[in-house]
């Protein structure tokens, strides 16, 4: 059987071209698993994807697309059958392996999840890589003891995928969060959300750095790295902690000492690429139950295949806001 697919091609010279192509089904990857997908999703790693950055994809030709959901057509692994619906995160599927920029794919019984009861395979994707990330993120701040007691929860990088999503579920979890931006234009949209207050981060990053700042967040999710990580380091609360998921600002951290051993503040690092089977499932399940999904309807847009060259370009420039999903038959 043919699906349709956007595949990656390199040329000698190191050029990537994008095309929406034919493929036949004896051309995927091997597997136990082959999934009719439903839907995919657009995020910063797949914008590298797309435009050959990062050195993330090796061999071509290639399907990119990090994460998708949607229907199983055949396998040959018991834990599942034909008719389940599933979801798949990580493992370096879009990059290594053919991923979701496709109607069709063949994968690993152990990089998929079922789909949590009442869970549409369209609300997996509005949710996507950028919320399970946004709900690990909150579920190492909450092992770490933070609580909505704790006080402010400082998010950066809020207007894109994982940091609006984890305004929205800070808020429905009872956490008042300040969202920090780049995108000044979006923080109506980051105040419907739940967001307690907006920043600027130029302004954030004009105030003079100190080696220890006032302390006003109890904790923070930072989606991006670079020197606003370093700098809200120095401004966590006694006994807070970080969860560090994104690089966007970039892989390097200027800090020092001072905020971990005088203020007790932990680093996390958050990982969704290579998170266990158990742990995959029990976020997918929380994130069903406080999800809410008819007030983050208006951040999601709906594109097709051919659009994602014009989209990888686009969040690679901070230009995207919310979660853009990817419908393979369009």
């Amino acid at each position: 059987m043919s699906f349709r697919a956007l595949l990656s091609q390199r040329s000698d010279d190191g050029t990537i071209t994008l095309s929406v192509e034919t493929l036949e089904d004896a051309q995927l990857p091997e597997g136990d698993v082959t999934v009719d997908i439903d839907w995919a999703g657009l995020n910063y790693k797949d914008g590298l994807c797309l435009t050959g950055q990062g050195g993330l994809v090796r061999t071509f030709p290639h399907i990119a697309g990090i994460d998708f959901a949607g229907t199983v057509r055949e396998s040959s692994d018991s834990r599942y059958g034909a008719g389940d619906r599933v979801v798949l995160t990580g493992w370096r599927v879009g990059e290594t392996h053919w991923g979701g920029y496709a109607e069709r794919a063949r994968v690993k019984a152990d990089w998929l999840v079922p789909l949590p009861e009442g869970m549409s395979t369209r609300d997996a994707m509005v949710i996507g890589t950028a919320g399970l990330t946004a709900m690990l993120a909150i579920d190492r701040l909450e092992a770490l003891g933070i609580s909505p007691q704790s006080g402010e929860v400082l998010v950066t990088g809020a207007a894109g995928g994982v940091g609006s999503v984890a305004i929205a579920l800070l808020a429905r979890l009872g956490y008042s969060a300040t969202a920090l931006s780049g995108r000044p234009e979006h923080a109506d949209m980051l105040r419907a959300l739940g967001a307690h207050a907006v920043l600027e981060r130029g302004e954030f990053l004009s105030q003079p750095d100190k080696p220890l700042e006032t302390a006003s967040y109890a904790a923070a999710i930072d989606c991006v790295g670079g020197n606003v990580l370093g700098k809200l380091l120095r401004q966590i609360r006694y006994g807070g902690a970080v969860a560090a998921l994104g690089n966007a600002a970039g892989i390097s951290l200027d800090t020092n000492v001072l905020p971990f051993i005088l203020r007790g503040v932990t680093l996390a690092g958050i990982d969704s690429v290579m998170q266990p089977y158990a742990a995959r499932v029990a976020a997918w399940s929380r994130l069903a139950e406080h999800f809410d999904f008819a007030a983050y309807a208006g951040n999601v847009e709906e594109v097709g295949l051919a659009d994602l060259p014009d989209r990888a370009a686009r969040i690679l420039k901070g230009q995207v806001k919310g979660r853009v999903l990817v419908d393979p038959r369009r």
